[in-house]
């Protein structure tokens, strides 16, 4: 079998795209060994990505030049507002529209076409090219961002041209899928597709990552160490997990003696939650660190990881790490609006808590902590999801599709 698969981020760090991106290559090659897979990347900056690590035949690298000439943003100023479209984005888009039509892509049975970021330049590139009817197209995130859940931005009439736009892609394609459940069924209806939208799930694959120095590691001052590692955005609330263990360590001396609860974490309210919580009983906010660095300090120095879904209402995503701690065997709490991708995935009614109720949480997280202290059972929270052989199961059916 011949694959062919455009990717826009295949970074090893700053990125959870760039990580499942490439974690799709590795699974890609143990699903078909014997297959040939080409890879076109086409990335925004001069990276060392350290390609040579990816189970793949071929790679070609192109760089696009993001610099927009002055009289573009000049004359844009004035033309979206009227025109309702944006001159900046559409000459961006044909920049990848003009690599992409000169690939070669008829003699390959299956084209992966894998987006990144917000932008989905990649998807919106494909819009009068004849490799959209031969297809896969997958949504790593909705798209316009006004869809995206947990964001607090309204449509605009922009928005509304690059929904429009992206409904003319979804229409041509071979076949569209998303890497959750629920975000397949929010797209097909987003864009109001005739056919179904798939879901093959984001994987983590440690072959496709170097073993590099760890330096900024944190080595754990208590026997059970609760950590989370990411970003606050997007209605992910960490205040209530806060809120739960300091009530959870004034409530009894053991977890005072036995628990610390380490945040590395980076967003705009950061600094408020520093501000009020900075001084609380065994709790420590510490600076974010690249994914070498991040990856090791869970697998080896934490024993509970958190797990923040967006919301407050509602997660239609997979987070990214859902799979990197599938593959870690570790403890997780996910804390999770009442409806959400990952309360479809869990399967330990331990590990997931709601993000709004503080005595569930507290709950939840002693549970978790009692069973670490006694040397309970190992938890397993996502049983057999992120499996290799689910992986080939969720694969083979997108490819059938395909064909």
């Amino acid at each position: 079998m011949k694959f062919l698969i455009i990717e826009q981020d295949l970074r090893v760090s700053g990125t959870s795209a760039g990580i499942i991106s490439r974690s799709f290559l590795g699974k890609l090659r143990k699903a078909y060994p014997e297959s040939l897979i080409d890879v076109h990347y086409i990335k925004t900056a001069a990276t060392d990505d350290k390609l040579e690590l990816l189970p793949v035949d071929t790679i070609v690298e192109y760089q696009v030049n993001t610099a927009v000439p002055f009289w573009l943003k000049y004359v844009n100023k004035l033309y979206w507002r009227l025109f309702n479209v944006s001159l900046v984005e559409e000459s961006f888009v044909k920049k990848y529209t003009s690599i992409i039509s000169k690939i070669e892509y008829e003699k390959y049975d299956h084209i992966f076409i894998r987006s990144a970021g917000i932008g989905h330049e990649v998807i919106l590139a494909l819009e009068n090219l004849p490799i959209l009817s031969k297809a896969i197209v997958n949504f790593h995130d909705p798209y316009p961002i006004p869809w995206y859940v947990g964001t607090t931005l309204k449509p605009t009439k922009l928005d509304f041209y690059r929904l429009e736009k992206m409904m003319k892609v979804v229409e041509k394609a071979k076949v569209c899928i998303s890497t959750a459940f629920c975000m397949s069924h929010d797209l097909e209806h987003l864009y109001s597709s005739k056919k179904p939208f798939l879901t093959l799930s984001h994987q983590y694959d440690p072959s496709v990552f170097a073993k590099e120095e760890t330096g900024v590691v944190r080595v754990k001052e208590k026997p059970v160490s609760i950590s989370y590692h990411g970003a606050l955005m997007f209605g992910r609330n960490i205040e209530n997990l806060i809120k739960a263990y300091s009530e959870l360590v004034r409530s009894d001396k053991r977890y005072e003696v036995n628990t610390e609860l380490i945040l590395r974490v980076k967003g705009n309210e950061v600094a408020r939650y520093k501000e009020l919580y900075g001084s609380a009983l065994n709790i420590k906010f510490l600076d974010i660190v690249n994914f070498a660095n991040s990856s090791y300090e869970q697998i080896h120095q934490s024993d509970i990881v958190i797990i923040l879904e967006n919301g407050p209402h509602y997660s239609n995503i997979l987070v990214g790490k859902a799979p990197f701690l599938a593959s870690i065997n570790k403890a997780v709490l996910c804390i999770s609006p009442k409806k959400s991708e990952l309360r479809n995935i869990i399967t330990d009614d331990r590990c997931i808590a709601t993000m709004d109720d503080v005595g569930e949480i507290q709950l939840k997280l002693k549970q978790l902590i009692d069973n670490e202290l006694d040397k309970g059972e190992a938890i397993k929270p996502f049983g057999d999801f992120f499996s290799e052989e689910n992986f080939k199961a969720q694969l083979d059916q997108v490819l059938s599709q395909a064909t």
